[in-house]
């Protein structure tokens, strides 16, 4: 039998319905989330190291990062409120 002569996915032969399926390789999502799953954990130990830094500072340079921080996210609150015309 030629492929011209082959009969499509549905379609009837002898009464019958010829069902192909489909050749379905390893899902995709799976590499993607054992990225997502690495980049997480990256991400803790990283946060993980900055805290331990953060707690070794001298009083005065750990208010001088708050104040900083505070600021930079009052200033970002400020614009995404100017974009939203709140």
């Amino acid at each position: 039998m030629t492929d011209s002569e082959k009969p499509l996915s549905g379609d009837h032969v002898n009464g019958s319905t010829h069902y192909q399926p489909e050749e379905k390789g390893p899902p995709s999502d799976i590499g993607e989330t054992g990225r997502a799953l690495v980049i997480g954990i990256l991400g803790g130990l990283v946060s993980a190291a900055g805290y331990m830094v953060y707690r070794r500072l001298p009083d005065e340079q750990r208010e001088r990062l708050n104040s900083q921080v505070r600021s930079v996210v009052e200033t970002r609150i400020n614009e995404i409120r100017s974009n939203l015309n709140i």
